[in-house]
C-alpha cells in the first residue's frame, strides 16, 4: 500500500508542480493541497494527465477551519474538498483548495472538469457561502430562498436568525424573529437517595 501511495505522490508533484502547495499522508490517503488560483488548471491536469487519470468526481464539501478541533486556528478560514477517484488506475486523492479571503471566499468551480459538481458547489455555496465562479446557476438548494447566512459556518448561531410559521390571519407563511433564548444546556445527573450502596 506505502508503494502506491509514494507511486501516486511521485506523479502527483510531477504532473502539478509549483501547482502543488503540499502532500499530506494520513492513514493510508493521500490530501494535495492546492492555492486557491491553481484550482481550476490543477484539477484539469488531475483528470487528463494520463499517470493520474481522476474520472470520478465522488464529492465536493466546504469546510470552515475558523476553530479546528476546538482550537483557534492560524491560517485562511474556508476550503473546499474535492474527493476523487481513477478507475482506470485504482487510486484516490483528497484535494483541499483555501479560500484565499475569509470574508468572501471564491474558488473556481469544476463544473467543466466533472459536470458531477454542480449540486455540490450549491451546497458549498448555501451552507458556507463559498462562491465559484464560473458556476452556471450558484443559487441556495438546502434553504430557502429567504433564509439569511450559511448555517455550516461556525459563527452560526444554533437557533438561527429567523424561523417561520403559519399565520391564519395572513393566510400564508411568514419569518420572524427567533422567539428561542439562546442558552447552554448542562445535563443533570438525578439519582436515588442510596444510588450505588453496597449491602
Amino acid at each position: 500500500m506505502a508503494t502506491r501511495l509514494n507511486t501516486l505522490s511521485t506523479r502527483l508533484r510531477e504532473a502539478l508542480g509549483e501547482k502543488l502547495s503540499h502532500l499530506v499522508e494520513r492513514s493510508g490517503e493521500l490530501t494535495a493541497v492546492i492555492g486557491a488560483a491553481d484550482a481550476a488548471d490543477a484539477l484539469l491536469l488531475l483528470r487528463d494527465d494520463p499517470q493520474l487519470r481522476f474520472e470520478i468526481l465522488i464529492d465536493v464539501c466546504g469546510v470552515d477551519y475558523s476553530e479546528y478541533r476546538n482550537e483557534p486556528r492560524e491560517g485562511k478560514r474556508f476550503a473546499v474538498v474535492y474527493h476523487l477517484l481513477s478507475v482506470s488506475l485504482n487510486h484516490r486523492l483528497r484535494v483541499r483548495v483555501f479560500c484565499e479571503s475569509d470574508d468572501f471566499p471564491v474558488v473556481a468551480s469544476a463544473i467543466d472538469v466533472w459536470p458531477a459538481a454542480n449540486w455540490f458547489e450549491r451546497e458549498a455555496f448555501d451552507l458556507y457561502g463559498i462562491v465559484f465562479t464560473g458556476h452556471p446557476d450558484l443559487r441556495r438548494i438546502l434553504t430557502d430562498y429567504g433564509f439569511i447566512g450559511h448555517p455550516f459556518r461556525k459563527d452560526f448561531p444554533l437557533s438561527g436568525n429567523v424561523e417561520m410559521r403559519y399565520d391564519p390571519d395572513q393566510q400564508r407563511v411568514i419569518y420572524q424573529p427567533v422567539s428561542i433564548e439562546p442558552r447552554e444546556v448542562t445535563p443533570r445527573i438525578l439519582r436515588e437517595e442510596h444510588y450505588g450502596d453496597v449491602k
